[in-house]
């Protein structure tokens, strides 16, 4: 007795697929599964074991071998249970394989036959429908999750009886599937509940530097003393940052899919996700990684937000493991069993203090010594600093300013942001490149023109602040959003000098 079931797993956020075969014959009674398998996949062993007698499915003292193709690739997870069962099942003669060739099973069993909850299963209905998998079954919990992807049928199942009468010509019994729009997800999210900018109050130039840095995908570090609103201010920033798109909104939701982090209410990400891990955060928690390698928070911070409080308390191999990310928008995690590369394509925001107290250069206030400063302020690195765009100066703000009326409102600053982009969208038409920020050095001077005075000024500025040519390049690629921002086609002396108030000074 012979059967092949098609299954899938994730394998970095991608789904594998799988050809679940069972072998029943005649020797020694057991239960062996081979394929280059996880300690959690041999476990399975028991739990089909005991379901199947829960459901008065008895084994005969058969010798079952279960081997997970291909054999070469390292396999993980709960989710082949039913594939297992379907395929001993079939092998028993109690479901026709006339009707499995087109399908495909993924979920974990409960020792009662129940069908649970698996992670990635987005991209697994991916990875089917690309296969020419007709039929999807998954458990109930997951239905939502893969019911989005197009072209495929996808089936929620409570139990392991479902799936017996689904297949069973004499009985008149159905599980129903699902698919749901991407326009139907959208419209089930509120947006009301995220933070506006028009609570800001007393911060416009810092509000302004946000609309640079939302328009251009710049990376930003805001220094100021505490309570002038930089929390404030980043946990702002998702709201003047357009939607995702329908193929950012099914790469983002695969990540958080493999993470475990969808549900049924919400079964794509929409919004740009926003990510502030505390400052204890361990290296692979951020990165990614461990021994069953998942996305860290750099990479659940995919085209939105990664927001660091308090920067400079980070671990220093913390905020080094940033470095790459933010050159190669990639996080690439080696381990025995295989490499693992990580979408990381995000924009950086930090926020710090001035000095250890906080309050410098206020001398009323602040008490640090010059070495304490020093030493506060060596915690972030050069090479760090290089890769930030901006660096804003967040001021205290005077009392009388925090009873003024609402200013600017998010909606408002959108409407200038998405103006900026659709500039650098035309721009940068079959260039590769999205942003301002993403532009490389060799095509800098082609796309960041600038005026004869300004650049006149500029000249004059390199020499007397000795910038280096990567702070040159950042200037002109800060200036150019500043300049798309205002509607200005050619780069000039007002938006070049805007854009050297944001150096990093400190």
């Amino acid at each position: 007795m012979f059967a092949v079931i098609n299954s899938s797993c994730v394998e970095g956020i991608g789904g594998l697929m799988v050809s679940v075969e069972i072998d029943m014959s005649s020797g020694l009674p057991g239960f062996d599964i081979v394929g280059m398998v996880g300690n959690e996949i041999k476990e399975a062993r028991e739990r089909v074991r005991v379901a199947l007698k829960n459901i008065s499915v008895e084994l005969p003292p058969t010798k079952i071998t279960v081997n997970l193709a291909p054999a070469n690739i390292k396999k993980r997870g709960t989710g082949f249970d039913m594939a297992i069962a379907v395929g001993i099942l079939t092998a028993l003669g109690k479901i026709d394989n006339k009707y499995l060739d087109d399908c495909a099973f993924v979920g974990e069993m409960g020792l009662n036959g129940e069908i649970q909850f698996v992670s990635g299963i987005l991209p697994i209905a991916i990875a089917c429908q690309k296969h020419g998998i007709k039929k999807l079954f998954v458990p109930i919990t997951n239905l939502s999750e893969g019911a989005v992807v197009e072209g495929i049928e996808v089936f929620g199942v409570n139990n392991l009886c479902e799936i017996i009468d689904h297949f069973d010509e004499c009985k008149d019994y159905s599980i129903p599937s699902r698919s749901v729009t991407y326009e139907e997800v959208y419209s089930m999210y509120d947006r009301s509940g995220i933070p506006d900018f028009a609570d800001v109050l007393g911060q416009d130039n810092l509000k302004r530097c946000v609309k640079v840095v939302a328009a251009g995908m710049h990376h930003m570090i805001m220094v100021g003393p505490p309570g002038a609103g930089k929390s404030m201010i980043a946990k702002r920033m998702p709201s003047i940052l357009p939607i995702l798109t329908k193929d950012e909104s099914m790469e983002v939701s695969g990540i958080y899919s493999v993470a475990g982090k969808l549900s049924a209410e919400n079964p794509l990400i929409i919004y740009r996700p926003y990510m502030a891990p505390h400052h204890t955060v361990s290296d692979n928690a951020l990165t990614g990684g461990g021994t069953n390698p998942k996305p860290g928070v750099i990479s659940l911070s995919h085209r939105g937000v990664l927001f660091l409080d308090e920067l400079p308390h980070f671990g220093r191999t913390a905020i080094e493991a940033l470095r790459q990310p933010l050159e190669d928008k990639e996080v690439t995690i080696s381990r025995v069993a295989g490499n693992y590369t990580y979408p990381a394509d995000f924009m950086l925001i930090g926020a710090m203090n001035p000095c250890p107290c906080g309050y410098y250069p206020d001398s009323s206030k602040c008490r640090c010594s010059e070495a304490q400063i020093s030493k506060y302020l060596s915690k972030i690195s050069g090479p760090f600093i290089d890769r930030i765009d901006i660096c804003a100066t967040a001021l205290a703000v005077k009392p009388h300013k925090l009873k003024g009326k609402k200013t600017e409102s998010s909606a408002d600053m959108l409407v200038s942001i998405e103006k900026a982009r659709s500039v650098q969208k035309e721009r940068y038409k079959d260039t590769g490149y999205k942003f301002n920020s993403e532009v490389q050095g060799k095509d800098v001077e082609k796309y960041c023109i600038v005026d004869n005075e300004g650049m006149a000024y500029l000249d004059k500025v390199y020499d007397r602040l000795r910038l280096s040519a990567r702070s040159y390049h950042k200037t002109l690629k800060v200036a150019r959003t500043i300049a798309d921002l205002d509607g200005k086609e050619i780069i000039d002396k007002e938006s070049i000098n805007e854009a050297l108030s944001y150096r990093w000074n400190y």
